[in-house]
Parts: C-alpha cells; sequence; structure tokens
C-alpha cells in the first residue's frame, strides 16, 4: 500500500507546520508550562481559524469532510513541535458526536468544536481501567431525567472543556452521555502528569443529566466507546509519531554540532548506533500507524491493527525519549533546554490509552480467540 500523502494532504501537513512553527516557540511554550492549565488558547484559536480543528468533520458543521488519515497527518506535526493544545482528544471526540449523535446535539456542538470555540473531552477511564468494558459508574432513569454516579480519572482538557462524553452503566447496558461541567453533581478536580500537563478527575454523584442527553441508543454505549476509543488510540500515536520525529531530529543535530575529543558526537559508535535505532523505531512507528488509521477510514476490522500501533508508539517512545536524554548528557534534562520537552512527553504519550504490555495482552487475547 502507498501511503503518501496526497496533495490535499501535503497542504493540510504544510498549513499546520506554519501554524505551530509560527506559535510554539521556544518562549511561547515556555510560558504555557508556567499556567496552570497548561493550555495555549491563542495557538487553539489559531488551529481553529486555519481549519485545522474541522479537518475530519461534516462539510454540513463547517468542517473539511477529511478523515483520520488527514488527522494523523496534522496531529504529527502538532507533536513534532509540542503544540499545548488538546487536538488528539478532542477531534476524535467530537467526530463521535458527528457519527452518533442527533441532528440537534450535531448542530449544537460540532461548529464550535471545528472553530475552537469549544472544547470537547472523552471522560472515559476509571480507576481500574483505560477503558472500561463494564464502567463502574452508574446511570438511573428516574423517568425524568439520568442521574449519573462515579469518577472518571485522567480526563484530558478536563478543566477547560465544555462537554464529556461520559459512558456508565444503565439497566439496559453501557451508554454514552454528554455532561456539561456545569451540570448538578458534576465536580471537575484538576490532576497533574509526570510532565506537568494538567488532566482531571470527573466525579458525578448523582448529577442530573436530561433525557435525550445521550449518544446513540441507551444500552449500547460500547459500540460508541470502542468506535471513539479506537480513534482516541491512533490520535495518540499520531502525536507520539511526531514527538519522537523531533526529538530524533534535535537529537540528531546536537550530535553533529556537540564536540568531544576533537570530533562531533555523532561520529562515534555508541552515539550513533543509538540515533540509527531510532530512525528504525521511527519507522516501524509510522508504518504501523498508516496501517491503522486506512483500515479504519475504511471502515475495515482494525483492533489488532491499532493496538498493534500503540505498541510500537510505546516502545519507540521509551527508546527514543531515553536516547535524547542520554545523547544530550546533562543538557537533556535541563528545564530551560528543548530536550526534556520531547522526554516528558514522549513519556506520557507512551502510557496514554495503555502501555506497551496493555496492548501486548490485547492482541494475544485476540489471537487466541481466532478460530483453529
Amino acid at each position: 500500500m502507498d501511503f503518501t500523502a496526497t496533495e490535499l494532504q501535503q497542504d493540510a501537513i504544510a498549513l499546520a507546520a506554519m501554524v505551530f512553527k509560527n506559535e510554539c516557540t521556544p518562549e511561547r511554550l515556555k510560558a504555557v508550562e508556567a499556567r496552570e492549565d497548561r493550555f495555549d488558547a491563542q495557538t487553539w484559536q489559531r488551529c481553529g481559524e486555519a481549519g485545522l480543528l474541522g479537518l475530519a468533520l461534516p462539510h454540513d458543521h463547517t468542517g473539511s469532510g477529511m478523515g483520520l488519515l488527514e488527522l494523523c497527518r496534522v496531529l504529527i506535526e502538532t507533536g513534532r513541535h509540542l503544540a499545548p493544545v488538546p487536538i488528539a482528544t478532542h477531534v476524535p471526540t467530537a467526530m463521535a458526536i458527528a457519527r452518533f449523535g442527533t441532528t440537534a446535539q450535531q448542530a449544537m456542538w460540532l461548529e464550535g468544536a471545528a472553530s475552537g470555540q469549544v472544547v470537547i473531552a472523552p471522560a472515559i477511564a476509571e480507576e481500574r481501567a483505560h477503558v472500561p468494558e463494564f464502567p463502574e459508574t452508574r446511570a438511573d432513569n428516574d423517568g425524568t431525567n439520568w442521574q449519573l454516579s462515579g469518577t472518571k480519572t485522567v480526563v484530558p482538557s478536563a478543566t477547560i472543556a465544555e462537554l464529556f462524553v461520559v459512558p456508565a452503566m444503565t439497566l439496559d447496558g453501557p451508554t454514552a452521555f454528554l455532561v456539561h461541567p456545569d451540570d448538578p453533581g458534576v465536580t471537575v478536580l484538576p490532576q497533574r502528569v509526570s510532565g506537568g500537563d494538567q488532566l482531571g478527575q470527573l466525579q458525578l454523584e448523582r448529577a442530573v443529566i436530561p433525557m435525550d442527553r445521550h449518544l446513540g441508543t441507551v444500552g449500547q454505549g460500547d459500540e460508541v466507546v470502542r468506535w471513539l476509543e479506537q480513534r482516541l488510540i491512533v490520535s495518540a500515536c499520531a502525536l507520539q509519531l511526531g514527538t519522537l520525529k523531533g526529538a530524533l531530529d534535535l537529537t540528531a543535530s546536537y550530535a553533529r554540532s556537540r564536540e568531544q575529543f576533537g570530533r562531533p558526537i555523532g561520529t562515534f559508535q555508541a552515539v550513533s548506533q543509538r540515533l540509527a535505532d531510532g530512525y528504525i523505531d521511527v519507522l516501524g512507528a509510522e508504518l504501523t500507524l498508516w496501517q491503522a488509521a486506512w483500515r479504519l477510514d475504511e471502515g475495515l476490522p482494525a483492533e489488532k491493527e491499532v493496538s498493534g500501533a500503540k505498541l510500537w508508539a510505546a516502545d519507540a517512545g521509551h527508546r527514543i525519549a531515553h536516547t535524547t536524554v542520554h545523547v544530550h548528557g546533562g543538557v537533556g534534562i535541563d528545564l530551560d533546554g528543548e530536550a526534556h520537552r520531547y522526554f516528558t512527553r514522549a513519556k506520557v504519550n507512551e502510557f496514554t490509552l495503555g502501555g506497551a504490555t496493555d496492548h501486548a495482552r490485547h492482541i494475544g487475547r485476540l489471537l487466541a480467540a481466532e478460530p483453529v
């Protein structure tokens, strides 16, 4: 298969690269890191104005009507420039509303999602699972409203989101609900990950949700969640791929310019081998990403391919993150330098929606369940 970017996709890549190169300067990133929410509202607005947030959303709602492949190409540039904007979670969640939402839900949220006027977030993970098959969060119907009780954790963009997609168990089975942060009984508590980024915990204490605020059919939320999960994972892989490309470029450049014993350190065998290993890791991450994204865009089964892409993104992320720090030496852990940003971002991406072990086990279960 040929995954070479089409002319339209090349235009999207060039536009994203231009926006992020102009906006995500080291000075801007340092300023955003000093903020409580770690969210660059100015870059987010530029993404909306440039149409990057609406690439994969329908024409009817001011989107461009493209697909996951185009979104992934934008996300690679997002990761390469370490842009502090939640495109990788916002757009797939908006895509789920475009696919499963009612006409009224689509009209209410998609135009704002495409323009960047609102931030939409998935609130899926619970204490014991990134994507629980049977959520511990419960939804009871009192005849007038739904009442949701439970806790969602490590919710991206939790403190700035205007809408959450929240899976919960009903008497009829799992159901995905649309929850506003100001709904009665909803509390958002900030959480932080090792890189300093802010996530959140969504606490639902008999949260009152109107009867029509579910996404898709009541009791069939597993279809919505699995559809969304696969696109969130592939988006995370694309973001990781861009991060690894940026890290490897930075490290190779440093190895060419940093001299020791009268010659560039990149000429030393141990250093050059680490860089070569990183190059091969990036190729593997890229090939598995495009295979998974293409199959999803074509409507083909892709469960093993999605987990394969995430496994590779996690393993490659671990190796290249450490190569970046090791080759840079003491500079690699200097918070005023660039290398540490790639390290922390790659480590966070490594475990987002499951690490290598989680996805290796998932692939193993799928293979074991196949008929002889």
